[in-house]
C-alpha cells in the first residue's frame, strides 16, 4: 500500500493552494464571520466551475471523478485557507449519502447538481446537544412526511435539500431526502463561535420526506457515514493546523525581545516542536484514513476514528499555540488566530465531539484484538 499522493493529486493540492491563497484570503472568512454574507458565495461558484465540489462523484453523474483521494487533498487545502464555504456540509456528508444510499433515479436527479453547485445540501442528525447514538434519533416519517426539530444543522440555513435521520412508521432508522423550503421547514440561524461556518435549527412541519434507496438503512449506514466524513474532516484540521504553525513560526521570527527573535528562546522552540509532532502524527493517521476510504477496505472505521482524534486534538493544539506564540495580541480581533481557533472549535463537533470517537477507537481496537 502506498501511502503518499500521486504526482497528480500533487499538482492538484499545488494548483488549490494557489488558487485559495489569491481568493480566499483570510478577509473573506473574516466577510462572512461578520455577516456580511451566509458563505462566499463567489468562491463557490468559481469551486464548482473547477470542479471541486464534484470530486469523488463519478463522472456519469456530472462528477470530476478525481476520487476520495482527490477530494482528501482538497479539504486539506479548504482547511488551511478556512474557506467560508458549506463544502463539508454538501460533498462529504450530503453527496456521499446519496451515493451511498441513493436509488438510481436519486442519483441522476441530484448528483448532477451537487456538483457543479447548483444545489447545496446538509445533513441533519442531532436533536439537540449530545453525540450521534440511535436512541437520540426521534423524529419519525408517518404517511411521508416529515415533523419535528434538528439542530444543530451544519450549513442548514443556506442548504437547498436536507438529508435528515429519521425513523420510518416501523421505527426503523432511514435517510430521508427533504427539500427546505419556506412552506415546509423554518430555519433559524444558531450563534455559534464560528459563524463562518454557517449552523442552522429547522423545525419541519408536515415536510414531504422521500426515503433515500428503498430497503431500511438503519444506523449502520449512519456510522458509515460518519466514518468517511470523519476521514475529510480530518484533512480540513490538518490543513489548519499547519497553517497555524506556519504563522507562529513566522511571527516567532520576527518579533524580537531582548534583542534577538522570540524563536531563539527555548520556550518557543518545544511548543512549536510539539506542534509539529502533533501534526505530523494527524497527517499520517489522516493518509491512512484516505487510504482506507479510497479503498474501502474494512479497516476504514479504525482508521477513521484514529484520524479524527489526532487530527482534532493537532488542530486545537496548534491554534491555542498560535494564540500563545503570538503573545498579548495574539487574542485581539485584528490578528488572524482567532479564526482558526474559531474553526478548530467547530471541526471539533462537527461529526461527534472528541470523547464520543475516542470511545469508539477504544471500541474498535478491543473488538480487533478479541477476534
Amino acid at each position: 500500500m502506498n501511502f503518499d499522493f500521486s504526482d497528480d493529486l500533487k499538482l492538484l493540492r499545488d494548483q488549490a493552494r494557489r488558487f485559495l491563497t489569491e481568493q480566499s484570503p483570510p478577509e473573506v472568512a473574516r466577510h462572512v464571520l461578520e455577516g456580511g454574507e451566509p458563505y462566499a458565495a463567489t468562491l463557490w461558484r468559481s469551486m464548482a466551475e473547477m470542479g471541486w465540489l464534484g470530486a469523488a462523484i463519478p463522472e456519469q453523474h456530472g462528477g470530476a471523478g478525481l476520487g476520495y483521494e482527490g477530494l482528501c487533498v482538497l479539504a486539506e487545502e479548504l482547511g488551511r485557507a478556512l474557506a467560508p464555504v458549506p463544502f463539508a456540509a454538501s460533498s462529504y456528508l450530503a453527496t456521499e449519502a446519496i451515493i451511498l444510499a441513493g436509488s438510481d433515479a436519486q442519483k441522476r436527479r441530484l448528483l448532477p447538481m451537487l456538483a457543479d453547485g447548483s444545489a447545496i445540501g446538509c445533513f441533519a442528525l442531532a436533536e439537540g446537544a449530545g453525540n450521534p447514538d440511535p436512541i437520540n434519533v426521534r423524529l419519525r416519517v408517518i404517511g411521508g412526511r416529515l415533523s419535528g426539530s434538528k439542530w444543530p444543522v451544519m450549513d442548514g440555513g443556506v442548504a437547498g435539500f436536507a438529508i435528515v435521520v429519521a425513523r420510518d412508521e416501523a421505527n426503523e432508522i432511514g435517510l430521508f431526502l427533504v427539500e427546505l423550503t419556506a412552506a415546509t421547514a423554518s430555519r433559524r440561524n444558531l450563534t455559534t463561535v464560528d459563524p463562518s461556518r454557517n449552523q442552522a435549527s429547522i423545525e419541519f412541519a408536515g415536510a414531504r420526506a422521500e426515503k433515500l434507496g428503498m430497503a431500511p438503512t438503519g444506523w449502520q449506514l449512519v456510522q458509515r457515514l460518519l466514518e468517511r466524513a470523519a476521514v475529510l474532516i480530518a484533512f480540513e484540521q490538518v490543513g489548519g493546523a499547519e497553517a497555524c504553525l506556519e504563522m507562529a513560526r513566522s511571527y516567532a521570527m520576527e518579533r524580537y525581545a531582548f534583542g534577538r527573535p522570540i524563536g531563539s528562546f527555548q520556550a518557543i522552540k518545544h511548543k512549536l516542536a510539539d506542534v509539529y509532532v502533533a501534526i505530523e502524527l494527524a497527517r499520517s493517521n489522516a493518509y491512512y484514513g484516505a487510504w482506507a476510504l479510497s479503498a474501502d477496505v474494512a479497516e476504514l472505521p479504525l482508521a477513521a476514528a484514529t484520524a479524527r482524534v489526532s487530527a482534532t486534538e493537532a488542530f486545537h493544539l496548534a491554534s491555542k499555540e498560535n494564540i500563545q506564540t503570538h503573545g498579548g495580541i495574539g487574542f485581539t480581533w485584528d490578528v488572524d488566530c482567532h479564526l482558526f481557533y474559531r474553526r478548530s472549535k467547530q471541526l471539533a463537533l462537527a461529526v461527534g465531539a472528541l470523547p464520543y470517537w475516542k470511545n469508539r477507537l477504544v471500541d474498535l481496537i478491543e473488538t480487533r484484538n478479541a477476534a
